[in-house]
């Protein structure tokens, strides 16, 4: 690993440096997200079980948590861009959270509408629970608000209740911002927020969190999510030792507390990931070698393969069950080529959908704000004395 230290001299341009940790950390899960849902739903995994019975079991229910590293990799890039100091206030609201939304959203809808296709498509060649049915207008409509989870309406893709959930936490995020800072006016002070996450994580493990009626709502993960928090401001080098200490210890003891209480090795996980961030979060690496190079692009590539991998495992299990023998052997390479397959789709997502829908909206949103600038405005009506009578 190339550690970025200081500035590079010479006349080669020197590659992009990145969070080397936070790529690594998204990548892994992403696989594993593929994975899981690959010996979730079948009904290739269904044929490799009688060969790799705990292999499938383990995929099929212990690998789904690797979705909390997303969650506390959320808090923690949120903390960096929404109050890298850990101070409250944030002065427009509305306009982070729809810039939030305009990033999800239109990428996430884009990949609900292939999912929908490629249900119907898999349909005609097998019949099992994991195709959705055919989708209505109101589902859709839900699933563009993001509000597919809290409306009841059946997911079109997996994994599309995260989606819905990091919006919602990223919302109470500049919502608790918004408010801590009505509350505190101008005085900068600068261990509220902190002791504001740390009251709200507690609440999520030793309440929310324990209860499943929750888990369309954005308390029932903010423990995971208050934790990546905490780990940036106490990650920032301009903290004293002490200080840095005691903010992980506000975030963790509540977390160690709720495994006392109800152990779950999804805060578990939350917790090491969290502890992971505050030592190496920060550090960035350069795409010079190859492995490192290989990795900062799956961790850019890693939300489009989230959010296209379950169609293309969809066809491919379909392809699979309607061409191919039964036999585990031939099923296994049929999960193998569905993993494949969902990392080129992602690649390619991310390339032709998931930027260019990017470019558009940042486009237009500045489009939008100038106009809003230079919108003249009108003159104020002066009054008199006599019409005042």
């Amino acid at each position: 690993m190339k550690v970025v230290t200081g500035p590079t001299h010479g006349t080669e341009k020197p590659a992009p440096s990145q969070f080397g940790l936070i790529n690594l950390l998204k990548a892994g899960a992403a696989q594993l997200i593929v994975l899981h849902h690959l010996a979730f739903y079948g009904p290739m995994s269904d044929h490799v079980r009688t060969v790799f019975p705990s292999l499938i079991d383990w995929l099929s229910n212990s690998a789904r948590i690797a979705v909390q590293v997303f969650l506390v990799i959320g808090g923690f890039l949120a903390a960096k861009s929404l109050a890298p100091s850990g101070h409250a206030g944030y002065d427009n609201p509305l306009r982070a959270v729809w810039r939030r939304y305009a990033k999800l959203a239109p990428p996430f809808f884009a990949a609900t509408l292939i999912a929908a296709v490629a249900s119907s498509w898999a349909a005609e060649w097998m019949t099992h629970d994991s195709i959705s049915a055919p989708v209505t207008l109101s589902q859709l409509s839900a699933h563009a608000l993001l509000l597919h989870g809290v409306l009841g309406y059946a997911s079109v893709s997996a994994g599309a209740w995260y989606v819905a959930i990091d919006f919602q936490l990223y919302v109470l995020m500049v919502a608790l911002l918004w408010t801590v800072g009505r509350f505190a006016g101008n005085r900068q002070v600068s261990w509220l927020m902190p002791v504001v996450i740390a009251a709200g994580i507690t609440l999520s493990v030793l309440y929310f969190n324990l209860d499943a009626d929750w888990d369309n709502w954005a308390p029932y993960f903010f423990g995971s999510y208050g934790l990546g928090l905490m780990a940036w401001w106490a990650s920032d080098p301009r903290r004293k030792q002490g200080v840095a200490v005691m903010l992980m210890m506000m975030a963790l003891l509540p977390a160690v507390a709720g495994l006392l209480l109800e152990f779950r090795s999804r805060i578990a996980l939350a917790a090491v990931v969290a502890c992971a961030l505050f030592l190496f979060g920060r550090i960035k690496t350069t795409s010079d070698g190859r492995a490192w190079s290989a990795i900062h692009g799956m961790g850019k590539i890693s939300y489009s393969v989230f959010l296209i991998h379950f169609p293309v495992c969809l066809l491919v299990n379909a392809g699979f069950t309607r061409f191919a023998p039964a036999e585990p052997e031939w099923q296994l390479l049929g999960m193998l080529v569905a993993w494949s397959a969902s990392l080129v789709a992602g690649a390619a997502f991310h390339r032709w959908v998931e930027m260019p829908l990017g470019r558009m909206i940042h486009f237009v949103g500045e489009r939008l704000a100038v106009r809003d600038v230079h919108m003249p405005r009108p003159l104020p009506v002066r009054t008199s004395a006599v019409s005042l009578r």
